[in-house]
């Protein structure tokens, strides 16, 4: 069974004031465990921690996003001919091989 972690996250609202909002979050015992060790280890709070995890990740994925549809777009202009999938991992293959017999 799951454990609830209540843990706070600063949402920023239009007019660029922050206000924290409390959130509830399910994570399993090891997880939480993990958090708490790092918590105890860091001498930072969990809600801090958690929230410096989601921030990281949302950055993160907002740039995969921009450049998935930056590559989208540049396929779809001509800029990039797409590669078949097959073909390329077999010339990686190729490759692997000939290295391995250097």
């Amino acid at each position: 069974m799951s454990h609830t972690t209540v843990i706070g996250i600063a949402l920023t609202v239009p007019h660029g004031l922050s206000k924290l909002t409390t959130m509830v979050v399910h994570l399993k015992p090891e997880t939480e465990s993990r958090l708490q060790e790092l918590a105890a280890t860091t001498g930072r709070a969990p809600d801090e921690l958690v929230e410096d995890a989601m921030t990281g990740y949302l950055a993160e994925l907002t740039q995969v996003r921009n450049m998935l549809d930056g590559r989208y777009d540049d396929i779809k202009s001509g800029r990039v001919q797409p590669v078949d999938g097959d073909e390329a991992f077999e010339q990686l293959r190729k490759k692997s091989q000939d290295r391995r017999r250097s």
